[in-house]
């Protein structure tokens, strides 16, 4: 409650705003205007641009085949690759979407469903 009180005391927002045509003020509605453009992510990724860039970095691997990538391929049963080559794709993918998919997680990702499934449900992905 004092870091509440703390942080009220020290933001300064304007009591009241005019509307375009300068009738009655709206403070409530300035309010949520100005939260809502400093909203960190509006423009999240839809699943099929997510589907397009993970095959993409998938078939840009220089040990795949392009022909036989689709998103529901297994890296190490399908495409014959090993951890190792399954690190190096995550690596890209962390490239691709400009995100750090941690140790954990990235060991669980060996096929481009879950690399599609992990990328769209992450919040920061772009």
């Amino acid at each position: 409650m004092a870091m509440r009180a703390f942080v009220l005391r020290h933001i300064q927002l304007p009591g009241q705003t005019l509307t375009a045509t300068g009738s009655k003020p709206h403070p409530q509605w300035y309010l949520r205007a100005s939260l809502r453009l400093f909203s960190s992510h509006d423009d999240h990724l839809t699943k099929e641009e997510v589907i397009d860039r993970v095959l993409d970095v998938v078939k840009s691997f220089p040990k795949v085949d392009p022909s036989k990538v689709t998103p529901d391929v297994h890296f190490q049963k399908d495409l014959g690759l090993d951890s190792l080559d399954n690190v190096e794709i995550v690596m890209g993918l962390e490239e691709e979407f400009k995100l750090e998919i941690p140790d954990k997680e990235a060991d669980r990702i060996d096929s481009c469903n879950l690399a599609i499934e992990y990328i769209y449900n992450h919040p920061m992905a772009g």
